[in-house]
């Protein structure tokens, strides 16, 4: 009773938030010393009105032990020497009883798949369709020469396996007091996937990026000119990647990640296999310090100088490229000046740095970290799992993710204007709230922004 009676009142005080600051803190308060409480995570924070369709629901019974079943046969596989092979095979370990339900984990009857809990909360909160955040602007020319459009952006999906939820139960025990004191490191086992998403029009798509010939489509309730981030509606986006992660022992720095980008010439009877392979990465080449990127791609540029990355060679499976800074991993919606272990590794708590250099909000601050400089070269050195990037915080484990969600929930229990709803009720006369910026601070880059919740007009 009293959960239920925290639960209405938590709601109430977001839908009245209009009427308050956003330094209200007249909210109950929660003694976590009392119970761990198990209140179900909000499932996402914004969706069209009076919908009555299926809804994304979020995966959050995590393992209360760690699993002991055998790890996945592509343990087995060299990924050094046998990286396509071992690509595939991960690849088919995260579509098993997802691909004939469209994702939607909780329908699938092979293997247990979970989300991340508080991804629902600010600007870029989850949708309700499919669950998909917003992620990161798509410059011009990004994806192939003739994409011409600079307002697309990247919307985005993470799912992880029992071995990397349990880790995520284990942070997350008490629902109102996540673990942000020590450091996390995922056990070995652990199988992370996401599913990208570009925001580009249905009906030029194509004449865009050609790679998205026989495409796979979703509804999304986002913002597809990114550049107006609070400007939702429901429209369709189109499977432009996948990104993976695998903790694997026999990795030098614990993790392995790897690519995908979408191919539809491939024309695969199961569209989901347009997916194909991009590269591979177990560490970050912190020696290779040449300042070389491709971010208008006509062809892939692959830099055989690099050791811990390989890139798939084949310009029949693979459409041309940017791929990342000096042709390390990254994906064609990703940062040609980053790559994935990089950004990666700064995932901690707090988040007292940026994913990258470039990030840094003033030009003064950037111009401190020339690339290829010892300075800039600290985002591209080989941390290991568990390994924290800045001394003064707590390592997340390469899990953006993770160290987000205890960020966002810190947010809300600061301003009490998050709106907390375990479920999308058909049955609400009022549309979702929509967050407003109001007040950002980044006096330590921890990107901390306040937020007010506001009804949109229609």
């Amino acid at each position: 009773m009293i959960k239920r009676l925290l639960f209405i009142l938590l709601v109430a005080g977001a839908f009245s938030c209009t009427q308050k600051s956003a330094q209200t803190t007249d909210a109950p308060a929660v003694d976590s010393a009392k119970a761990a409480d198990k209140t179900p995570f909000p499932d996402f924070g914004f969706m069209v009105a009076n919908y009555h369709g299926p809804v994304f629901k979020l995966s959050q019974n995590y393992p209360e032990a760690v699993p002991t079943e055998p790890l996945p046969d592509f343990f087995k596989i060299d990924f050094k020497k046998d990286w396509h092979k071992y690509l595939e095979a991960v690849r088919t370990y995260c579509f098993e009883g997802n691909t004939g339900v469209d994702f939607k984990v909780e329908y699938n009857k092979v293997r247990g798949w979970y989300h991340m809990p508080w991804q629902h909360y600010g600007p870029k909160g989850r949708e309700g369709f499919h669950g998909l955040t917003q992620e990161a602007p798509v410059k011009a020319f990004q994806l192939a020469p003739t994409q011409t459009i600079d307002t697309a952006g990247a919307i985005a999906v993470g799912f992880y396996n029992d071995v990397s939820a349990y880790t995520i139960g284990q942070v997350w025990k008490d629902h109102y007091s996540p673990d942000s004191l020590h450091s996390v490191a995922f056990k070995n086992g652990s199988v992370l996937f996401k599913l990208l998403f570009v925001t580009l029009p249905k009906s030029v798509a194509v004449q865009q990026a050609p790679f998205l010939v026989n495409g796979v489509w979703w509804d999304a309730f986002c913002a597809p000119n990114f550049k107006k981030p609070n400007n939702r509606f429901k429209t369709q986006v189109a499977l432009i990647q996948m990104d993976i992660m695998v903790r694997d022992d026999r990795a030098p720095n614990g993790w392995i990640f790897g690519n995908f980008q979408y191919n539809g010439a491939l024309n695969k009877t199961n569209k989901w296999e347009n997916l194909a392979p991009l590269g591979i990465s177990w560490g970050d080449d912190p020696n290779i310090t040449t300042n070389a990127s491709n971010p208008k791609p006509t062809v892939t540029i692959i830099n055989h100088a690099l050791v811990e990355t390989v890139i798939n060679p084949d310009t029949k499976e693979l459409p041309p490229t940017h791929l990342g800074w000096n042709s390390r991993l990254n994906g064609p919606v990703d940062n040609p000046m980053s790559s994935c272990y990089s950004c990666h590794s700064t995932a901690e708590y707090p988040e007292n740095s940026p994913l990258s250099p470039l990030f840094f909000p003033t030009q003064a601050e950037r111009d401190k970290y020339p690339p290829g400089s010892p300075a800039w070269m600290r985002w591209f050195a080989n941390l290991k799992c568990g390994q924290p990037f800045d001394k003064d915080s707590k390592s997340m484990d390469f899990s953006l993710q993770l160290s987000a969600s205890i960020q966002y929930f810190n947010e809300w229990k600061a301003t009490q204007a998050g709106l907390y709803a375990s479920a999308y009720k058909p049955a609400l006369e009022k549309p979702m709230l929509k967050p407003e910026v109001i007040m950002t601070t980044d006096t330590t880059h921890k990107r901390h922004t306040e937020y007010r919740a506001i009804i949109p007009a229609n």
